[in-house]
């Protein structure tokens, strides 16, 4: 884990006694007296979390995070305020500024140690995501900032329902979200857990001493759920367990006591966190299918396909099973492009990406390879089942006219070259580039001998 700490607070001896605690601790703390100082320091250092006093000589500490959280540069960083004083004004314009956390200077080090852990684990997640998404963002994939966000879902979960309408009454004036109450059962049912909350509220004592931390570590272990933010909210401070709920996981923990704006604004703050790292995430899976698949036709392309088929081929090896490979190109589709233009052309490549995927079987592989090119891999499939596949995808091009937008029907066929991979022959020796190949020169007699037709080649010789 990382762990370069910008500690920042005006009093030398302060900042000493945390250089120390947190060296020890195996951090790496740099040391900022004023928020000027601490300002140039997170742009120049990117530390991976900031120590933050309040009480600065040359300005507020909210004024600090407030430039922070307004620079893209260390908008993401976070913020722990540590203050001598615990106020509820105090509390309130440090997490409104956009504090991660507010904990005072007499909070004891494992709590504050765990708190850092915490957030620590959060930032490198969230800077996972973001280097993954980095090339996906530069080659223009990443979708625009929305303006408007939906109201999130966030779940709570007591072993009393009138605890959880509590909580809700409370809540509901500090924000606009939708609050369900639900029994730790409804949490934990992927059926009637549906849509699945964004955050989850979760009483300390569920039942009993630890039920609430047993829940949320049900809940991590779940797919469907293993993304939401976790609060724990616990009764009184003298029971001790806020340093283990941070280590097993909980995203924040509150008490039941403290200011209901403190509350809203702490579940603001991770819903608005859990927002980021699912546009994060889906950024990531976005980039990840955009990088095998084509664009126009949204088939699979060239580079996947040629993977996907060495997989068809190893299991066919295993198996002592028949494979079939075809190449289908679009006979005289140039003149398609040169007399009606490339956007009439990629309709119709568009169609007959169409045709070709509603002609052959779910598992089939079907990709785009090249401009009007073609590649169908059939596994567990010999010449008796192949060819009538084959024949049939000739006639799918052929017998319905393509629609051009402002011209005339327009009438189509296409070449196939058909390979077979029979069990027991050449195995060994004929790499998967070998059998595209005979694909192709299959391809070429099929062009040569007047197209619109099916060429078979069996085996290499």
């Amino acid at each position: 884990m990382s762990g370069k700490i910008l500690i920042v607070d005006d009093v030398a001896t302060n900042r000493i006694v945390y250089k120390v605690k947190l060296g020890a601790a195996c951090y790496a703390p740099i040391l900022a007296a004023d928020g000027k100082t601490c300002l140039a320091l997170a742009r120049q250092e990117k530390p991976d979390l900031i120590l933050l006093d309040l009480v600065l000589p040359d300005m507020p500490g909210t004024e600090v995070l407030r430039r922070l959280r307004a620079d893209p540069a260390t908008a993401s960083i976070p913020v722990v305020v540590f203050s001598a004083e615990g106020d509820a004004a105090s509390r309130l314009a440090a997490l409104a500024a956009g504090a991660d956390e507010f904990l005072t200077k007499s909070c004891d080090d494992q709590t504050l140690l765990a708190r850092l852990r915490n957030l620590l684990r959060e930032h490198e997640a969230i800077a996972e995501l973001e280097s993954g998404g980095a090339p996906i963002r530069a080659l223009g994939f990443a979708e625009p900032v929305s303006g408007f966000e939906m109201p999130g879902t966030i779940a709570l979960v007591t072993h009393r329902p009138e605890t959880a309408l509590r909580w809700r009454r409370d809540l509901e004036p500090q924000m606009p979200d939708k609050m369900i109450l639900i029994s730790r059962e409804v949490a934990l049912s992927e059926t009637a857990l549906s849509p699945v909350p964004d955050v989850f509220v979760i009483e300390y004592d569920l039942a009993d001493p630890l039920g609430g931390l047993r829940l949320m570590s049900e809940l991590r272990s779940r797919s469907q759920t293993r993304h939401a933010a976790i609060c724990i909210v616990k009764q009184n401070d003298g029971s001790g367990g806020k340093a283990l709920a941070f280590d097993l996981g909980a995203n924040d923990v509150v008490y039941a006591t403290e200011d209901p704006r403190e509350i809203g604004l702490r579940i603001s703050r991770l819903l608005q966190r859990k927002r980021t790292t699912d546009k994060l995430r889906a950024s990531v899976r976005d980039g990840l299918r955009l990088a095998v698949i084509d664009p126009l036709t949204g088939l699979f392309n060239r580079r996947y396909a040629v993977s996907q088929l060495a997989d068809i081929a190893a299991q066919a090896k295993d198996a002592r099973q028949a494979f079939a490979v075809m190449v289908v190109d679009l006979d005289r589709f140039k003149e398609v492009n040169d007399h009606f233009g490339h956007s009439a052309g990629d309709a119709v490549l568009t169609e007959v990406a169409r045709r070709l995927a509603a002609n052959i079987r779910h598992g089939d592989l079907l990709a785009r390879i090249g401009g009007e090119e073609f590649l169908i891999a059939l596994p567990n499939t010999n010449l008796a089942m192949a060819g009538p596949i084959a024949q049939r995808l000739c006639r799918s091009v052929q017998e319905e006219v393509f629609a051009v937008p402002g011209f005339a029907p327009l009438g189509l066929t296409a070449s196939i070259g058909l390979a077979i991979c029979d069990p027991g022959v050449s195995w060994a020796n004929e790499p998967v580039a070998a059998v595209i190949d005979r694909a192709d020169q299959a391809l070429l007699i099929a062009k040569s001998g007047g197209r619109n037709q099916v060429t078979i080649s069996k085996n290499a010789a």
